[in-house]
C-alpha cells in the first residue's frame, strides 16, 4: 500500500463518462486462458496433491454436507457441529448454520480453478460431476442456495442467504467461463435473476437484519463479485447496477461489520475496526460501485477507503486481520493477518487494477502475493497459518508468545485445514493463486495485450480476430529477466504491454519501447514466431515503516533473517497431513546499523546488524520472505 496514494489522485480520471463500459482500462480474459508455468505451477501441483485437493477427505462432514439440496436450512434446523473450540466466540451461534456453504464453496472454487488450470483430467471429471449435481439442486423459479422455501428471502436476523450464493455462483462461473457449458451459464442467469425478482432493486432492503451480530448478511454484499462477473461477460449494466443498489443497502442498514458503510467512509474521524477479511473483501463492493455510477460521494469514499487500508497493511503486504483491525495500524510484531485477509485484498486489488488500471496497484498486488502469502505457507508441509505476523519469533498457537485474556487463541500455527478454529483460511489459500493469474494478463482495447502483473505464466488470446500465444519465460520474482515467446498465426501488428516494476532501475533490452504509466508499450508486427527478451536491473532498497524500523527488499521481495527452529507435530487429520507447531532455538534480535554494508549475492542479502544481546556487530545473512517459518524482518 505504500504506493496506493499515487493512484488515488488518478483514479478521478477513470470517472469520466461513467455510463459507458469503456471507463474499465482493460478488458478481462476468460478464466483458464492464462495457465502457470514454472515454479508457480510446481507449486499449484504440490498444493492439488496435498490440502487444496484433499481437504474434503480431512474435512469430509462440512465438504459433503448437502446444504445447497437436502439439507437446506428449515426454521427448525439445528446447529451444525463443525468440530471447531467455540471458548472466546462472541459472534454467536447463528453462524453456524451457514458456515458449510462457505467453507465447500469456497474450496470448491479454488479446486475447480486448480484443475481446470492444471489440466487435471480426473479433477475436471470430478469437478464436472460436482457442477451438474449442484444444478441439479436449482429450483424451477432458479433459486440455488441453502434455505427452505419458508425462510428464504424472509430474514429479519443473521443469515448467509447471498453469502451461500456468493461463494457458489463465483465457482460455477470459473467453471462456465472455462467449459463454455451453456447449461452452467443459463442457470446461473436463472439464478441470479432469481435474487434481484425477490430482492427488487430500490424497493427492498436485503440487508436489513436487526440489530444483533450479521457477519453472514455483511459477507453477502460480495455477491457482488457474481453480478460484476456477469457483467463483464454480458456488458448488460443491470447487473452492476443492482450491485450498486447492494453497496448503497449495505451502507444504510444496520451492519456489525461496518468499516465500508459509506457514512462510515465519510466520516473523517472513523477509523477501520470491523473483521478484516469483512473489511478488505468489502473493498469490491465499493469499486463496482463507484464505477457503476457517477455518485461523486462513492469516488472520493474509494479514495479514503485505499487510504485507510494503507495503515493497516504491513511492509510484505499483509493486512489486519487478527482477527478484528480494531483501530490499530499495521505493526511488523505486534498485528497478525489472516490467510483469509491476504487473499481478499489481493483479489480486491486486482479488481482496482481491471478498472483503474493503474501500474502501482499490480506491484502491490506483487507485495502480497510473493511475500505475505508465501510467507504464510510452511514451505515443509501442505498446510499453512491462519494467522502469521510479518516477525514470527515463534508459532506455537500465540501471537509471538502474546496472550490474549478473553480468548483461547490457537491460530498461529500452521495446519491442513484449521478445524478446531474454522475452515475457511484453507480454501481460500486454494484461492488465491487462481485469482492471482487471472488478472496477471488483460487486454485493453481492441489490439493490445498487457502483461498487468509479472508471473511465469501462458496466456492465450484473440487480438483483431488473430489467435495470439505468449509464453512469459522467468523466475520471477527470484529472478528479473523474462523471455517473452509469442506465437502470431497471422503474423500480425499489435500493442503488447509489459508493466515496468517500481523498483526496476534499468531496462535491459534489445527492443524498441515507448515507457505509458508505468509500462513498457511495443507497437510492432511480431513474426508468427517472435520472442522478447527483457530483464529489469534492480538494487538493495532499505525502507521504512511506519514504526520507523528498516526492512530490506531487492526487486519485488521483502528478505528476513530466518530463525531456526524446533518442528513439533499436532493433530494428526490423515496420514502425512498434520498440525504443526514452531518453537525458536533461539532468541536472539538484531538492530539496524547505518554502516550495514547490504551485498546482494547468490539470491540472498549480506547484512551487518547488532545483535541485541551481544551489542556487538554480526554479519547476518537475509533471504526470501516467502521462504521462511520463523523470522525477524524489521530491524
Amino acid at each position: 500500500m505504500r504506493h496506493i496514494l499515487i493512484i488515488i489522485n488518478l483514479l478521478s480520471l477513470s470517472f469520466m463518462n461513467a455510463q459507458e463500459k469503456e471507463i474499465e482500462k482493460y478488458q478481462l480474459l476468460p478464466f483458464g486462458s492464462i495457465k502457470p508455468t514454472g515454479w508457480i505451477k510446481a507449486q499449484m501441483q504440490k498444493d492439488l496433491n496435498g490440502f487444496v485437493g484433499n481437504l474434503d477427505q480431512l474435512v469430509p462432514d462440512l465438504i459433503n454436507d448437502p446444504i445447497y439440496g437436502s439439507g437446506r436450512l428449515q426454521k427448525h434446523s439445528k446447529s451444525k457441529e463443525l468440530g471447531n473450540l467455540k471458548e472466546g466466540d462472541a459472534e454467536g451461534s447463528e453462524q453456524y448454520m451457514w458456515w458449510n456453504s462457505e467453507t465447500q464453496s469456497n474450496w470448491w472454487d479454488g479446486y475447480i480453478r486448480n484443475v481446470i488450470l492444471l489440466d487435471d483430467k480426473a479433477g475436471l471429471e470430478k469437478v464436472k460431476k460436482y457442477v451438474y449435481n449442484i444444478l441439479a439442486t436449482q429450483d424451477p423459479d432458479g433459486y440455488l442456495g441453502i434455505y427452505d422455501p419458508e425462510l428464504r428471502y424472509k430474514f429479519n436476523s443473521e443469515n448467509g442467504e447471498l453469502w451461500s450464493k456468493a461463494t457458489l455462483y463465483r465457482g460455477l462461473l470459473a467453471y462456465y467461463e472455462y467449459s463454455k457449458d451453456e447449461k452452467v451459464w443459463n442457470a446461473l442467469i436463472k439464478a441470479v435473476d432469481n435474487v434481484m425478482r425477490n430482492y427488487p432493486i430500490n424497493a427492498s432492503s436485503p440487508f436489513s437484519s436487526g440489530e444483533k451480530f450479521n457477519g453472514g448478511v455483511s459477507h453477502g454484499l460480495t455477491f457482488t463479485d457474481v453480478l460484476d462477473k456477469m457483467y463483464q461477460i454480458t456488458g448488460d449494466k443491470k447487473y452492476v447496477n443492482y450491485a450498486s443498489f447492494l453497496y448503497l443497502d449495505f451502507s444504510k442498514t444496520y451492519q456489525s461489520e461496518k468499516d465500508a458503510q459509506l457514512a462510515n467512509i465519510l466520516n473523517p474521524n472513523y477509523k477501520l475496526q470491523s473483521h478484516g477479511v469483512h473489511t478488505f473483501e468489502h473493498l469490491r463492493p465499493l469499486i463496482v460501485a463507484a464505477y457503476a455510477n457517477k455518485k461523486t460521494e462513492l469516488q472520493n469514499a474509494l479514495s479514503i477507503y485505499l487510504k485507510r487500508i494503507e495503515s493497516t497493511t504491513t511492509i510484505t503486504g499483509g493486512p489486519i486481520g487478527d482477527e478484528w483491525i480494531a483501530e490499530r495500524t499495521a505493526d511488523a510484531t505486534h498485528t497478525g493477518y489472516e490467510y483469509c485477509s491476504i487473499h481478499e485484498l489481493l483479489d480486491s486489488y486486482t479488481v482496482l487494477l481491471q478498472k483503474a488500471g493503474q501500474a502501482k496497484i499490480a506491484d502491490e498486488i506483487e507485495t502480497i502475493f510473493y511475500n505475505a502469502a508465501q510467507g504464510s505457507r510452511d514451505p515443509k508441509h501442505s498446510c499453512i497459518a491462519y494467522l502469521k505476523t510479518d516477525n514470527s519469533f515463534e508459532m506455537l498457537g500465540t501471537k509471538n508468545g502474546e496472550i490474549e485474556p478473553d480468548r483461547k487463541q490457537t491460530r498461529y500455527k500452521y495446519s491442513p485445514a484449521h478445524q478446531d478454529v474454522a475452515v475457511c483460511c484453507n480454501p481460500n489459500a486454494g484461492r488465491i493463486t487462481p485469482y492471482f493469474l487471472e488478472k496477471s494478463w488483460m487486454k485493453e482495447g481492441g489490439n493490445t495485450l498487457v502483461a498487468t502483473i509479472l508471473s511465469p505464466s501462458i496466456v492465450e488470446a484473440t487480438i483483431d480476430n488473430n489467435p495470439i500465444r505468449i509464453e512469459e519465460i522467468t523466475e520471477y520474482p527470484f529472478k528479473n529477466k523474462f523471455i517473452f515467446k509469442i506465437q502470431n498465426s497471422k503474423n500480425s501488428n499489435f500493442k503488447l504491454k509489459i508493466r515496468k516494476p517500481i523498483w526496476a532501475t534499468q531496462v535491459e533490452t534489445k527492443e524498441k519501447f515507448t515507457e505509458e504509466n508505468g509500462f513498457l508499450v511495443l507497437d510492432r508486427k511480431f513474426a508468427k514466431e517472435d520472442q522478447i527478451v527483457i530483464e529489469f536491473k534492480a538494487s538493495i532498497i532499505i525502507k521504512e515503516d511506519a514504526n520507523h524500523e528498516k526492512y530490506f527488499t531487492y526487486g519485488a521481495q521483502v528478505f528476513a533473517k530466518s530463525i531456526d527452529a524446533t518442528e513439533q507435530k499436532g493433530k494428526i487429520y490423515k496420514g502425512d497431513f498434520y498440525d504443526v507447531t514452531y518453537a525458536p532455538k533461539t532468541n536472539t534480535k538484531y538492530q539496524f546499523i547505518e554502516n550495514n554494508k547490504a551485498k546482494f549475492e547468490n539470491d540472498k542479502i549480506s547484512v551487518t546488524l547488532k545483535n541485541s544481546t551481544t551489542n556487538e556487530s554480526e554479519n547476518v545473512v537475509l533471504i526470501p520472505f516467502g521462504q521462511t517459518i520463523l523470522r525477524q524482518v524489521s530491524f
